[in-house]
């Protein structure tokens, strides 16, 4: 019986710490995707108890409670025997913590690493004091106790988390105030760098990019890479990246939160502002849209004496932010705003790119052509143009390099997959945005037009309204499949699609978009268009 109890323990072992340390890392990694805010984790805790407290829980608390009556009346090994082999089929991993099925990966960098190394010390205690006061005990009854430490260790994962970061808090505060100081004093070391500073609720990472490339022409610049937009962003790139021959500094100012432009011109004051909208992003952490629109336009004050200003003088909020400039104030326009210094006409889109004619400060007119798909991106090519003639570039210059500038990776960016044309928008995720990619969709007619989406997140209160007049743009402009993930979460798109009498069988509802890949590959011949539409993060 003994060699029997200790092969059953040792399997029972196995899967209990297999599924434990699985859902620890499960949580890890949320905890990173919500940028290790204790906040934004218990909300998102909150919002999936399903996922924090499993019906395996109940299993395993409902098995140990059968075995603490039975060792009360006869300590026997045949209880541990009968118990072993339940509580392993209990702790089998489920597909809930797979970490094959993630779109962003767990990144351990150097700070998830102390975190995951403080979590798994704190997650270990409890299997160790079962362990130990099980052993002590000297009879079979001592599994209960060992089980019961794997049972606290794989339930309270989400808390070990939590415990495991305050514990590190003070040392990661410790070195991201030292690399803070790094980054001001590389700055204060470069008075002949400009730094251009871009924000806005949609469009900084290309206008970013597009500002970088037309500056090309004349500059050595560097710009941050992705979404480089946090404060450790911006003191990777100014403390890794930033080399003594770059001339311009192009960084994005990322907000979620009041006062988080503040802290990111504390590292790097720009020389020149950009602003590119004002809408509903992150409505839900800053409160109201004006309150998004004061902390955005805190980086116009910023902005050094005398450093020119770049405005969207076709968003109101962003137009009154010339109030608040230090220096001179530069407009564009899409819409004929006559009071804007740089403007566009004759805009023209197809499945090559977009064509356009742009007339600056000084009169002059030349045609541009870009590879980028959509009105919104006239509008940041017309913020990079600005910049560009702030900085001394000439029209017919910016126009030629515009003809090189590549489209940004997941942001309207055409490609082919076989015969089917893949218009890939992931990485947007706001109303104006989505509904201009859905406008685009909608003018291709060789093949059947598809578009795959789990909706819009983090808009407060208007989130369901955006989200079904999304489903009302689907259906006025006749797209042929409507591929949505998630049930609960894309409802309000199907309210507007069925509120349009969009037929229930063009729409397909899908789990996960592995689930809705896996339809597409069947579904899809040639000549067909599929847009991809926001890609919520793993823990949406």
């Amino acid at each position: 019986m003994t060699i029997a109890l200790s092969i059953l323990a040792t399997i029972a072992t196995l899967f209990a710490g297999w599924r434990a340390m699985r859902r620890t890392r499960f949580f890890l990694h949320i905890f990173q995707l919500e940028t290790y805010k204790f906040d934004r984790y218990g909300r998102w805790l909150a919002d999936h108890l399903s996922t924090v407290v499993r019906l395996s829980h109940a299993v395993g608390a409902g098995l140990l409670g059968l075995a603490a009556v039975g060792f009360a009346y006869s300590p026997s090994d045949w209880i541990a025997v009968g118990l072993l082999p339940l509580w392993a089929l209990a702790f089998i991993s489920s597909r809930r913590y797979r970490s094959d099925e993630e779109k962003k990966p767990l990144a351990f960098t150097a700070r998830m690493t102390r975190l995951a190394v403080a979590t798994g010390v704190v997650a270990v205690l409890p299997v160790v004091l079962g362990a130990v006061y099980g052993w002590l005990r000297g009879d079979p009854s001592g599994f209960f106790w060992y089980l019961l430490g794997f049972l606290i260790t794989d339930l309270g994962a989400p808390l070990w988390v939590a415990l495991g970061a305050s514990l590190t808090h003070p040392i990661e505060t410790i070195i991201q105030e030292g690399f803070k100081r790094q980054a001001r004093q590389h700055l204060a070391d470069r008075p002949d760098l400009s730094v251009v500073g871009i924000t806005g609720s949609y469009g900084k990472t290309s206008t970013k990019f597009i500002v970088a490339e037309l500056l090309r022409q004349k500059y050595n610049v560097y710009a941050t890479p992705s979404s480089y937009n946090t404060p450790m962003g911006l003191c990777l790139a100014v403390n890794e990246h930033l080399k003594p021959e770059h001339q311009v500094l192009v960084l994005e100012y990322g907000i979620r939160y009041p006062g988080d432009i503040d802290e990111l011109c504390d590292i790097a004051r720009p020389n020149l502002s950009v602003v590119t909208t004002i809408g509903v992003a992150h409505l839900e952490t800053m409160g109201s849209i004006d309150a998004i629109a004061d902390e955005k336009g805190k980086l116009v004050e910023y902005t050094t004496a005398d450093g020119p200003t770049v405005l969207n003088a076709d968003d109101d909020r962003v137009d009154a932010m010339a109030e608040r400039a230090n220096g001179p104030v530069w407009r564009i326009s899409t819409e004929g705003n006559p009071e804007a210094d740089i403007t566009a006409q004759n805009i023209h889109y197809d499945t090559s790119g977009t064509s356009f004619s742009v007339t600056d400060d000084t009169g002059t007119t030349a045609t541009f052509q870009t590879r980028l798909l959509g009105v919104h991106n006239v509008t940041n090519v017309l913020l990079a143009v600005a910049v560009g003639r702030s900085m001394g570039l000439r029209l017919r210059q910016m126009a030629h390099a515009a003809e090189r500038i590549e489209p940004i990776e997941h942001r309207l960016q055409l490609r082919e997959r076989g015969d089917v044309t893949i218009i890939d928008d992931a990485f947007n995720s706001n109303p104006v945005g989505a509904r201009n990619a859905v406008d685009i969709l909608g003018r291709m007619k060789d093949g059947r037009r598809v578009i795959v989406t789990p909706g819009m997140v983090e808009m407060g209160d208007r989130q369901w309204a955006e989200n079904k007049t999304l489903g009302t743009h689907i259906a006025d402009n006749d797209i042929d499949l409507a591929v949505l993930i998630g049930d609960e979460q894309t409802a309000a798109i199907r309210e507007g699609l069925a509120e349009s009498n969009y037929p229930d069988d063009r729409v397909k509802v899908f789990g996960s978009l592995f689930d809705a890949q896996d339809f597409l590959k069947q579904y899809l011949r040639s000549g067909d268009v599929v847009l991809y539409e926001n890609d919520l993060p793993d823990q949406y």
